[in-house]
């Protein structure tokens, strides 16, 4: 499947039915799987031959579907998980323990921020954020002997800053670490993490791979070209005997290859269980059927969005990185040359009052917390996420009062303006 281009990986990739099997992907909602003899089932807790016994781990409707990001993202093994969040977690998880250290991105998401900064702590695992446009120096600075990984996002949410990959993924190996990237909002379609030197890329695959807000999920794919062994000291759980798993050595029988995959769902899907549904992963499935179809789609409203909020006189700034006065337009051109997705951020002159109003206003943008999805949807943190928050301790967090955080659907951008001015109009 690697040979042939994106449209035929997200319609054909992962699942080839034989004579007289199912056309689509099937749904085997089992949670058990039934076998002859205690030795043919031995031999899976062995991890001697490939199956299936409890869908708590792996499941093979999970898998088909896993094999087509894999194919899609250009890596070796994937997984999915019942979230992005899981994915993330997991991720990490899969190579640090108590007493580690991680260098990320201060630019992600507000959960994963939360996941690191605060519950991986009180894991032991200790963290130094970083800015995305920190330099070489700043970066190699911010390492530390026990540090085991970089994370940042290759289009962060909901900043919208772009992530300078190749120079992360330069750091992260002159350091003898991975790096992983949360590449969510571009989707395989419009960038190649793997590409500029990524080793793990993640995703929340609920907002554009599903891309119609039906189904809860995550992925983890592996790019297969980090080498452990290499660093075996620093990865003993990928490189030393896992007694809990009959003393197999991840690195030595599965290769690079397929280490990382089979440790983190032998280990941590054992012992964790965020297991994606079977169900959700067929809906995830028809997402990624039209996933080429769409992010275009998303990209040419986002842009018309843009443009237009650029221009208008209540509007006091706009955060999208395929304008050519964004900060990060040549860096988004460089890694993703067909465009990123369909999230416009922007600030209205009128503050707080301002927001509340083009909020109430909208006809077509509904209000909610998601983004990428085929309808558009709307956000202003103020009024809504962090309402808590005074004006003052909006502007710390990163999202001022009269911030607004729209995620463009796939309804005809000319609609889209005529109800975003509209809204815009009602502001006095």
């Amino acid at each position: 499947m690697n040979t042939y281009h994106m449209g035929t990986k997200c319609v054909q990739g992962g699942y080839t039915p034989g004579n007289g099997e199912p056309r689509q992907v099937p749904i085997i909602q089992s949670t058990t799987f039934k076998y002859n003899t205690s030795e043919d089932m031995g031999k899976l807790f062995d991890l001697e031959a490939s199956g299936y016994f409890y869908t708590r781990l792996q499941n093979p409707t999970n898998d088909h579907v896993a094999a087509k990001i894999a194919a899609m993202e250009g890596g070796t093994a994937a997984m999915l998980t019942s979230s992005g969040q899981a994915a993330n977690f997991f991720a990490m998880f899969n190579i640090c323990e108590a007493g580690d250290h991680i260098v990320a991105s201060s630019s992600i998401y507000g959960g994963t921020f939360n996941l690191i900064s605060v519950t991986m702590k009180k894991m032991g695992i200790d963290a130094t954020f970083v800015s995305p446009d920190a330099t070489e120096e700043e970066l190699n600075a911010a390492f530390q002997p026990n540090t085991k990984l970089m994370f940042g996002e290759t289009i962060a949410n909901p900043a919208l800053t772009v992530l300078d990959i190749e120079l992360f993924a330069k750091v992260a190996h002159a350091h003898g670490v991975p790096l992983i990237v949360d590449n969510t909002f571009p989707t395989p379609v419009n960038c190649h993490p793997i590409e500029w030197g990524a080793d793990i890329v993640t995703h929340s695959t609920t907002k554009y791979m599903d891309g119609h807000g039906a189904a809860v999920g995550g992925a983890i794919v592996d790019s297969g070209k980090f080498d452990w062994m290499a660093h075996a000291d620093k990865y003993p759980g990928l490189c030393t005997p896992d007694e809990s798993y009959h003393g197999i050595t991840y690195a030595e029988k599965f290769g690079k290859e397929g280490a990382f995959i089979t440790k983190c769902t032998s280990q941590l899907m054992r012992d964790l269980g965020s297991i994606q549904a079977p169900q959700n992963a067929f809906i995830l499935n028809l997402g990624l059927e039209s996933l080429h179809v769409r992010m275009p789609r998303h990209v040419e409203n986002g842009q018309a969005v843009a443009e237009f909020l650029e221009q208008h006189p209540k509007v006091a700034y706009v955060n999208y990185p395929g304008l050519p006065s964004n900060k990060y337009y040549e860096r988004a051109k460089k890694y993703m040359p067909d465009g990123g997705c369909g999230v416009v951020s922007f600030g209205l002159k009128g503050g707080r009052e301002a927001a509340s109003v083009f909020m109430q206003n909208l006809k077509l943008g509904a209000i909610e917390t998601h983004v990428a999805d085929a309808r558009t949807c709307c956000l202003n943190p103020a009024t809504s996420t962090h309402r808590q928050m005074n004006d003052e301790q909006l502007k710390e967090a990163g999202v001022p009062a009269e911030l607004i955080r729209i995620s463009l659907g796939l309804e005809d951008k000319e609609d889209l303006i005529a109800d975003i001015s509209a809204a815009l109009d009602a502001i006095q």
